[in-house]
């Protein structure tokens, strides 16, 4: 049983999404999966180390063997990958996983992306809205996918905001119980108007047909082969 060369093999065929470290206590473990968590962390703490991975707890990087409580892994070599250039390695992933890590449009994109207050909100969803549109014109899904993605973060993370001044949804403490709720109208109206540009965004038909035309040549790739060969040998092992 090779737990670092599954951890790195699942996240090489992972791209720019993240895994959760049972993913790979469960293809090796089967039935008794659990025991093998702390063996699969300690490994991924060495990678770590090495500076093979990276580890993150709710969005934000942390050092693993310090880290309590769920973490999410990820390849470190996608951040040197031009994803304009090699459009074949991007994985949409859930949500807006990779939207930090995704270059050069993180570079494109993060300055555009703010929502301080209503004014601003309007304005920044205005300018990444304008962006989808033109990588969708110019028939490039990964740009329209990752402006997508900050649109939506800029709903999620104004959104929290408005429930928690601080930003946080966690309280500091052993427990990590779940922050005092304070609201703020401000946020919740910036956060409003990132919703209904976003849910524009979902409705756009040259994203639907790029995403539908990203998809199927995803499906058919050698690398979609060895992720479905990667996967079914670990659930033989």
């Amino acid at each position: 049983m090779n737990i670092e060369k599954a951890i790195l093999e699942l996240l090489a065929a992972r791209g720019t999404a993240t895994a959760c470290p049972s993913e790979v206590a469960r293809k090796l473990g089967g039935a008794t999966w659990r025991e093998l968590m702390q063996p699969v962390r300690d490994v991924a703490a060495k990678l770590q180390d090495r500076g093979r991975i990276d580890v993150y707890q709710r969005g934000r990087p942390v050092e693993l063997r310090t880290a309590r409580g769920p973490i999410r892994l990820r390849a470190r070599e996608v951040k040197a990958i031009d994803y304009r250039a090699h459009p074949e390695k991007y994985v949409i992933g859930r949500g807006e996983q990779g939207v930090l890590t995704v270059e050069p449009y993180k570079s494109e994109l993060l300055p555009l992306w703010k929502f301080r207050t209503p004014a601003i909100a309007r304005t920044s969803s205005r300018q990444l809205y304008a962006a989808f549109v033109a990588y969708g014109l110019a028939g490039d899904f990964v740009g329209m996918d990752m402006a997508r993605k900050f649109i939506q973060m800029g709903w999620t993370r104004a959104r929290r905001y408005a429930n928690h001044k601080s930003g946080r949804k966690y309280a500091k403490s052993a427990n990590d119980q779940v922050a005092p709720r304070e609201p703020d109208e401000t946020k919740a109206e910036a956060a409003a108007i990132f919703r209904v540009v976003y849910e524009r965004a979902l409705k756009n038909r040259t994203y639907a047909k790029l995403r539908a035309m990203f998809t199927a040549r995803q499906a058919t790739s050698p690398a979609a082969d060895r992720r479905r060969a990667h996967s079914r040998s670990l659930s033989a092992a």
